[in-house]
């Protein structure tokens, strides 16, 4: 049954790691079980820099998570994001041997295969293979072409690649706290699920996905990701400017922005102060509320014109009737929604995660900060379903009158799906149930 699958997803970001465990109702919308979330030490712009130290704040995330859901969590959907990861469009093509026969998923899935083989810089891997449009005996524009007649298959392919480096970190710290990674998703994709409406992507949209280390760009046209990128500043370079700009200690440059933070300055009081505690019985330090958001307003600009410049690069920018969706951690400052559209020109909105979401008992899940953390539990549904839909390709294929069978990796297929998702709900000798 639908709402007997369970998945579970874990976000390593630069500022929290936070493990969310997820299940369909019977509308189809995503019913959070349980959340865990522990203050991230160990990753720096979304690359682990100290394993010792992302093994336990996975451990703490995943326990609060297992607390609160009852499920025994062994499986998970992880998130990897930073400046490492690269984006470009391939062409590839094949030559099928009849034009009698329709093109099938194998064919659609030979072709795709194919990118794996390109050359990509050393020390890199592909994480993501998306296609663009496909071309079918010179006829191009083509969404979907099996079905069709034709000898040669082509298509424009986003590749998406990353630090082996850093897979390798992410995979070692997630197997020492006992866990298994089932699918590797690049974190604005996952964003893009839990924020962004099939009729957005339709029509052309822009996610800025700004979070601790790293603000993630990904554009969509035609229900299609078109572009991605990732730019090396988020909210903790403005808390790092507020520490300086202020003289101010870490945490509280973090208050200071997270309760009286303003991404326009026009918009603070200059009459309006904040006391702050001095340090070993010195005399409390006065801010100005207006010198932090004008401290504030400096380096979002930069984020804002970054991104910008992408939008530009990707060649979509008068092909965006969506507009801008911000989210992640930085998305809830005050007045940025009104910064990016004087800066680009065009219409924005905050995205919240709460599109896909059933009722459920912990509102904060709700927040733009946890975009990436739904959008991961989202993804994984998705390919479990994939997985559940090529099985029945494959049955109906090889029911099919004279038809030759096709082999689906031996055994019962869908058993082995859910085997290795660990898809279904299983009780164990202690009572709780097992993921």
């Amino acid at each position: 049954m639908e709402n007997d699958k369970i998945v579970v997803g874990l976000d390593i970001g630069t500022t929290k790691i936070c493990a969310i465990v997820g299940r369909k109702n019977e509308f189809g919308k995503l019913e959070v079980l349980g959340m865990g979330k522990a203050e991230s030490d160990g990753v720096i712009r979304g690359i682990v820099t100290n394993i010792d130290k992302t093994v336990n704040a996975i451990e703490k995330a995943v326990r609060e998570a297992e607390d609160q859901s009852g499920i025994d969590i062994r499986v998970v959907n992880v998130g990897i994001a930073g400046q490492h990861i690269r984006s470009s469009i391939h062409h590839g093509s094949i030559t099928r041997t009849s034009n009698d026969d329709e093109i099938t998923i194998e064919d659609i899935n030979r072709l795709s295969n194919d990118m794996y083989r390109i050359v990509i810089p050393p020390g890199s891997e592909i994480i993501h293979v998306m296609p663009q449009d496909y071309t079918v005996d010179y006829e191009d524009g083509i969404k979907d072409p099996v079905g069709m007649s034709g000898v040669k298959l082509e298509a424009d392919f986003h590749v998406i690649t990353a630090q082996t480096n850093a897979i390798n970190n992410i995979n070692k710290c997630v197997r020492r706290a006992g866990l298994e990674i089932e699918n590797l998703i690049l974190e604005p994709l996952a964003s893009s699920l839990a924020v962004l409406s099939d009729e957005e992507k339709e029509a052309g949209i822009c996610l800025i996905d700004i979070g601790g280390g790293t603000t993630d760009i990904a554009i969509f046209h035609d229900n299609i990701i078109r572009h991605t990128a990732v730019i090396p500043f988020g909210g903790n370079i403005i808390t790092s400017d507020i520490k300086q700009g202020c003289m101010v200690m870490q945490h509280q440059a973090e208050l200071l922005k997270t309760k009286f933070g303003k991404a326009i300055a026009e918009e603070a009081s200059p009459n309006e102060i904040v006391s702050i505690p001095g340090i070993r019985n010195r005399a409390p330090k006065e801010i100005s509320i207006k010198n932090l958001a004008h401290i504030i307003e400096a380096r979002m600009e930069e984020i804002i014109e970054l991104a910008h410049t992408e939008i530009i690069t990707s060649g979509f920018e008068n092909r965006l009737a969506g507009g801008i969706v911000i989210t992640g951690g930085g998305g809830q400052l005050s007045g940025l929604k009104q910064l990016v559209e004087y800066m680009t020109g065009m219409d924005a909105r905050i995205g919240y995660p709460n599109e896909h979401l059933g009722r459920s008992k912990m509102d904060a899940v709700k927040s733009p900060m946890f975009a990436t953390s739904v959008g991961l539990v989202l993804s994984g549904f998705r390919a479990l379903d994939e997985r559940e839909n090529r099985y029945k390709e494959v049955r109906a294929a090889n029911n099919r009158p004279g038809a030759k069978k096709k082999e689906t990796g031996g055994g019962d297929f869908f058993s082995k799906i859910l085997n290795k998702t660990k898809g279904l709900l299983i009780d164990d000798l202690d009572g709780k149930n097992e993921y």
